[in-house]
């Protein structure tokens, strides 16, 4: 499981960053905050009390919002807390909904 999490994590950074290099003006911030998204997503995936697999990450201009469902009120606020602590990120918006 931990394999496939780390090869998901790779897989999201190369698709991010290839789309980050095909940004025009302004590819700075785009680069940013595609660089937030992965490094969020990362770290939530290699959280050890998060078992969640249906989170989706966006960030735009530092704020990264979390979507998706997770399975209880604990890892929803985990989330936002694994979130918070992450270089480049500004606010967290928690949108995740508990099945």
């Amino acid at each position: 499981m931990n394999q496939l999490k780390h090869r998901f994590a790779v897989a999201i950074a190369a698709a991010l960053l290839g789309l980050a290099g095909c940004a025009s003006t302004g590819g700075n911030a785009f680069f940013d905050d595609a660089a937030t998204t992965m490094r969020v997503k990362k770290a939530i995936y290699n959280d050890p009390s998060l078992k969640v697999m249906d989170v989706s990450v966006t960030t735009e201009a530092g704020v990264v919002s979390l979507s998706g469902t997770v399975k209880s009120k604990a890892e929803r606020s985990r989330a936002t807390a694994v979130a918070t602590k992450v270089e480049g990120v500004k606010k967290v918006k928690n949108d995740l909904k508990v099945e």
